[in-house]
């Protein structure tokens, strides 16, 4: 059913099916954070190692040290826009205003003049906390659209499923154009990867596309800013954090911050490693690349239709723990196949289709443990508000948000670290690298993937409430409201 009336102030939203138009220009958005996180994952750390010259461990320390600040910008960006006041609501003003800081952050950390190492250095450090602060000043207002456009309890995860299948899109997208337009591997281009003039190019591409895309969902999703809830009353400064401290000690959110730290930094561990593992254990060619895009954009897909149901039929906590075991499972049974020599070779015309099949499988189960995870953050808003009469979407996603980049902060620290303990040669063409350094990146690579991986899914199973406890309050917060 689909609800018009405006909310009281600090109630929460209907309990309604979006318009194709909303869910739409909802899920578009994602593109930018999807464009981001692929070339902050995939190739930063190649870009500054390799291309540049820089050693891996000290780029991805670098990269890690930035997450300081990223806290405390993303925390403070949540917390204000909750707090926002304006003919636009609390969070458009946020969105609309971060598109152009975010295109000319991108610009910047993908073309650094020439600069000793130590500069070169302190500027991937300035212009990462750049992007990633404009890019929060955009996406924590967003995701906090989540729980303020719709109280249903599986609506959430069918929007949530739109912006992570939106999301891969412009992932993917980006990853497609560079693998075959702006950084292919062919006799025109010997370099391939390591062609620095190809990221100037993608660098242009990128910006514009997720300056369009968060135009479009700024104003795609404009109209439903007279639905959403209000700002509360301004309080002072010192009992507004008194409320923060409050807020973020609630024991579901808490144990999605955990969960979502395992799954999202192994995601970056294996974004980060992904082009040295192509390249290196699998003797990828160009055009298994472009194969490549189209089965991991295939696992997206699968999510995105299998996410809403197995959340419908088994709650999202199983569902999301179950997802995370089987992405583990999927992800690293290639490679332990290949050390016992049971996996087919580079030269074997059965191995990429098979790689690239169960790649797409482990896609499948890993964007669905994200998505259900996001609808399970939305749910806590709910929770929050019934223990303390406040309704702090910014702050949740903030925190959410945060998690998420440590796929380029934890995750890009612990690539170089892995690199760094495997002995892995810098500027070496694959067949220069011996199968024994290989190997060894292999097994340290899958180990520290299942430690993370497991740890994430037993956490997603800790979730406190379904969606019993789920409709129950909603009832009860909607009776208080009527002053019943």
């Amino acid at each position: 059913m689909s609800g018009t009336a405006a909310p009281i102030h600090g109630a929460a939203p209907a309990a309604r099916r979006l318009s194709p138009r909303t869910t739409l220009s909802y899920g578009f958005g994602a593109v930018a954070y999807g464009v981001k996180d692929s070339g902050f994952g995939t190739f930063l750390l190649l870009f500054y190692n390799q291309v540049l010259g820089l050693p891996a461990a000290t780029v991805g320390l670098v990269i890690m040290t930035a997450l300081v600040a990223d806290a405390v910008v993303d925390i403070s960006i949540g917390f204000f826009s909750d707090r926002t006041r304006s003919r636009w609501g609390r969070r458009h003003p946020w969105m609309y205003g971060a598109a152009l800081p975010i295109a000319v952050g991108w610009l910047l950390i993908w073309n650094p003049p020439a600069l000793s190492e130590p500069m070169t250095l302190v500027w991937l450090f300035v212009t990462a906390i750049l992007v990633r602060s404009a890019v929060s000043a955009y996406e924590v207002p967003s995701q906090a659209l989540t729980s303020e456009l719709t109280a249903d309890y599986d609506e959430r995860t069918r929007i949530s499923a739109y912006r992570y299948l939106f999301g891969w899109a412009g992932g993917l997208g980006i990853l497609l154009a560079a693998y075959t337009i702006f950084l292919p591997t062919d006799a025109a281009h010997p370099k391939g990867l390591l062609e620095r003039g190809g990221y100037t190019q993608m660098s242009w591409v990128a910006a514009s596309v997720m300056l369009i895309a968060i135009l479009t969902s700024a104003i795609g999703t404009h109209p439903e800013i007279k639905r959403l809830p209000k700002s509360p009353a301004n309080g002072t400064l010192g009992a507004s954090f008194s409320e923060l401290g409050t807020t973020i000690r609630n024991r579901g959110f808490l144990v999605l911050m955990g969960a979502g730290l395992m799954v999202y930094t192994n995601q970056g561990i294996s974004f980060a490693l992904s082009n040295y593992l192509y390249a290196y254990v699998w003797h990828f060619e160009k055009l298994a690349y472009v194969f490549l895009i189209f089965a991991l954009f295939s696992g997206a897909t699968m999510a995105f239709v299998i996410a809403p149901r197995i959340g419908r039929r088994f709650g999202k906590p199983v569902a999301a723990s179950a997802a995370m075991t089987g992405a583990v499972f999927l992800l690293t049974l290639p490679y332990w196949l290949r050390l016992v020599g049971w996996f087919p070779s580079p030269d074997d015309a059965r191995m990429v289709p098979l790689l690239l099949t169960i790649f797409a499988c482990n896609t499948a189960c890993s964007v669905s443990a994200m998505i259900l995870g996001a609808s399970m953050m939305a749910d806590v808003v709910e929770d929050s508000e019934a223990r303390t009469g406040r309704r702090s979407e910014g702050v949740f996603f903030a925190g959410s948000f945060f998690i998420q980049k440590c796929t380029s902060g934890f995750g890009i620290a612990l690539a170089g670290l892995i690199l760094a303990l495997a002995h892995f040669p810098e500027a070496a063409k694959p067949s220069q690298v011996p199968v024994g350094t290989v190997d060894r990146l292999t097994i340290i690579f899958i180990t520290v993937y299942i430690v993370l991986g497991l740890t994430g899914a037993f956490l997603f199973s800790r979730f406190p409430f379904g969606r019993t406890e789920h409709n129950a309050r909603l009832e009860a917060l909607a009776t208080a409201e009527n002053g019943g």
